[in-house]
């Protein structure tokens, strides 16, 4: 009876899934037809009239083979697949460059040979792209450099948007866009009404309503709009509609009538140009297709399978090509719409193709009735939307006073407009290899600049180890004489030379020791190593001591250890200091450092020799050798320690490359905490070196505290002054490394 239950609710939650998927891939691909219809017609754009329809029928035969060919290759996600901006922008220069390329002034081009040679483009660029998907270059693509991409995007959404002008102006033909602006006096201002009316309905529609998406309602109020002005008479000032599918040599049917073309001599002296061509088609729908799989990831969602992508988005794109149909991407939009309203699993896709489908074949002569106009004006609507918003943001920066890296910026910016201006006035596939190639260079140049994070002397700056005031005073007169060098990002040939300059200059002011900390380094090369083996040796020859801020367990460690002692290592800055420290301190001291009497100690500068005689009888002195544990983090707290002879360090974990809080050398005080909150230690505690001390118990604390009062306040005053002074050390340093 229970598993009869639990089987019933499964198929009803089944069903009701399967139902929000169909309503999910309906609603998105009303969205994706005029999409696709659009973005098709611009990739056919320069072919004219007789080709405006089979464009539109193009995109919606792309769009339905991507969906279908995804999901039977795997695809189970609810990403939706159709023409997109980059790519259908690349096609249609390129068909245009094309069309050119035999054209002389006294000959036609030949319609049905260029669009061969287009189409074989289209078919080897998604061989390609599942090639880098077959080798696993998807990681590898996606650190090709944005501005190259920003700039396709960027001259794609103003050409498309300008592309449209002459059907939001009414013509009756198609009129190539550098006569547009000539003749925009014999516009039809009653087409550029529905068109504004279409255009500004679309731009303000989530104000009129959240649950019909923007572009729905644009196209919805006119058409309205269109239709209401013919039935009352103007259909005369209006611009035409699509219109449907007209004969042609080259394109009859979706499919391409090819019949009687000499293919393999078309194509043989085509090759030349069809590689690159169809390599650069390839690199852009590939930066594309792996942008708009993070833009259409949901939230939290770690990503995988970019390689796989490639592989079915590149076999898509080779039997759309096949069809008479262009490259594909994914559709952003329709993609997040069919997610927001429900679909969950590859049968949203499924349906969505097949109404773009029926769109295609059962419905395309009722789409050739919308009007040139209210399609062209939501265009422009998606065009600006199209607009790379980094470049937006990047522009807004440099314009903004006082911007910060506003070189780098520039550049940035630069190379966009670069890349956008040669697509259009040399050529598009060699726009791309150019764009690449210079945006490497700069990014070399980049690497090339000094990879100092920061430096600065040691005359503020210490380590963690706790000093008596004489050491705390000469090292505040000399620790100037220590230089740190913090660096990051790639060592080689350019960065590394550079730092041997930077030395050079910082060394011939008084240095005795050098800290380089590498811990942010990710990468050197064989050349960084010599040079920095260079600069080891030019430091001894002057007498200037080098320290590398680098866990020896580290690749990098591992390959400077060749040309530098191992004793140089130090896992963290802090031990550096201290080793810079002390070498400062060996060369003042004479002798060996004896125990430090108890009336020395920093703690007790306000008792008297009677309080601190008295206070001698609460203490018992303690000894550990070098290496031993004192106390271990969580233990029981029972005992404050007074340094008297060698050095305790402080940290949290026991083991080589441990986090170093703090060093108590002679003088110092640790332990207090116990006796004031009497809670577990808060940290380990080991003897660096042999380590004698004074330990005051708790039962012994508390004994004081009844029979000898004075002395118990003072001491807790001093313990309070002690740890005011470390609080307030802690934000001197703080401060000094923000600075």
């Amino acid at each position: 009876m229970h598993s009869n239950l639990t089987s019933s609710r499964t198929s009803v939650f089944g069903i009701e899934t399967a139902g929000r998927d169909v309503v999910a891939g309906l609603i998105s691909s009303s969205v994706a037809i005029p999409l696709a219809m659009a973005f098709g017609m611009f990739a056919f754009v320069t072919l004219g009239d007789e080709y405006f329809a089979y464009g539109a029928m193009a995109g919606l035969v792309s769009a339905v083979t991507a969906g279908s060919v995804c999901v039977l290759l795997g695809d189970r996600s609810t990403r939706v697949y159709a023409p997109r901006i980059t790519t259908t922008f690349f096609l249609g220069l390129l068909l245009y460059a094309l069309l050119q390329r035999d054209t002389t002034v006294d000959t036609e081009p030949h319609v049905a040979a260029t669009l061969l040679v287009f189409f074989a483009i289209i078919l080897l660029g998604g061989l390609l792209q599942a090639l880098f998907g077959l080798v696993r270059l998807g990681s590898l693509i996606k650190f090709a450099p944005h501005p190259v991409m920003a700039g396709f995007q960027n001259m794609a959404a103003v050409l498309l948007f300008l592309v449209q002008l002459g059907n939001v102006l009414g013509f009756e033909h198609n009129v190539r866009l550098t006569r547009v602006f000539a003749i925009i006096g014999e516009g039809r201002p009653w087409s550029l009404l529905v068109a504004a009316l279409t255009f500004v309905t679309m731009w303000n529609a989530r104000r009129i309503t959240t649950k019909i998406p923007p572009l729905l309602v644009g196209l919805g109020c006119g058409i309205i709009g269109y239709y209401a002005l013919v039935l009352v008479g103007f259909g005369g000032h209006l611009g035409p509609t699509i219109g449907p599918k007209t004969a042609s040599a080259a394109m009859r049917t979706v499919l391409i009538d090819f019949q009687g073309l000499p293919m393999a001599a078309t194509l043989e002296s085509s090759f030349s140009v069809m590689l690159p061509s169809a390599l650069a088609l390839a690199i852009i729908a590939s930066i594309d297709a792996l942008l708009c799989a993070k833009l259409t990831s949901q939230a939290g969602e770690f990503r995988a399978g970019d390689d796989q992508l490639l592989i079915r988005l590149g076999i898509a794109n080779a039997v759309s090509a096949s069809f008479g149909g262009i490259t594909n991407g994914i559709n952003i939009g329709p993609s997040l719409i069919n997610r927001a309203l429900g679909g969950r699993s590859w049968l949203s896709v499924i349906v969505n193709a097949a109404a773009l489908l029926a769109a295609a074949t059962l419905l395309f002569p009722v789409l050739a009735y919308l009007p040139r106009a209210v399609l062209s004006a939501a265009i422009m609507v998606i065009a600006i939307q199209h607009i790379d918003p980094w470049t937006k943001q990047l522009a807004a920066r440099l314009i903004k006073p006082a911007t910060p890296q506003r070189g780098a910026i520039a550049l940035d910016l630069g190379v966009s407009l670069f890349v956008s201006l040669l697509s259009i006035a040399i050529n598009v596939v060699l726009a791309v290899f150019i764009g690449i190639v210079l945006a490497v260079l700069l990014f070399v140049v980049r690497m090339s600049r000094s990879n100092i994070r920061r430096l600065y002397r040691c005359d503020a700056v210490r380590s963690r180890r706790s000093r008596d005031l004489a050491d705390l005073e000469l090292l505040h007169q000399q620790g100037g004489s220590v230089l740190v060098v913090e660096l990051q990002g790639a060592l080689f040939f350019g960065t590394a030379e550079r730092l041997a300059q930077v030395v050079e200059i910082e060394i011939a002011k008084a240095t005795v020791a050098l800290l380089l900390d590498l811990r942010r380094v990710t990468e050197i090369d064989s050349t960084g190593v010599r040079i920095l083996g260079d600069v080891d040796t030019a430091l001894s020859a002057r007498g200037v001591k080098l320290a590398i801020v680098l866990s020896l367990r580290t690749e990098t460690a591992v390959r400077l250890a060749d040309i530098i002692r191992r004793d140089c290592f130090f896992p963290d800055i802090d031990r550096a200091l201290e080793w810079a420290e002390d070498d400062l301190l060996k060369k003042t001291r004479t002798g060996q450092p004896r125990e430090l009497p108890l009336d020395r100690i920093p703690l007790f500068r306000d008792f008297t020799s009677d309080q601190i005689e008295r206070l001698r009888s609460w203490l018992q002195p303690v000894s550990w050798r070098a290496g031993d544990v004192i106390f271990r983090h969580g233990d029981p707290g029972s005992f404050l320690y007074l340094v008297t002879r060698g050095c305790a360090i402080v940290h949290l974990r026991h083991d080589e490359e441990g986090i170093r809080l703090v060093s108590f050398a002679a003088g110092a005080v640790f332990g207090e905490l116990a006796l004031l909150d009497r809670g577990p230690r808060s940290a380990t505690v080991t003897a660096d070196e042999d380590l004698t001390c004074f330990a005051l118990s708790e039962p012994s604390f508390t004994a004081l505290c009844q029979n000898q009062p004075d002395i118990a306040i003072k001491l807790l005053s001093a313990l309070g002054r002690e740890l005011s002074v470390r609080i307030r050390y802690a934000n001197m340093t703080i401060q000094q490394l923000e600075a």
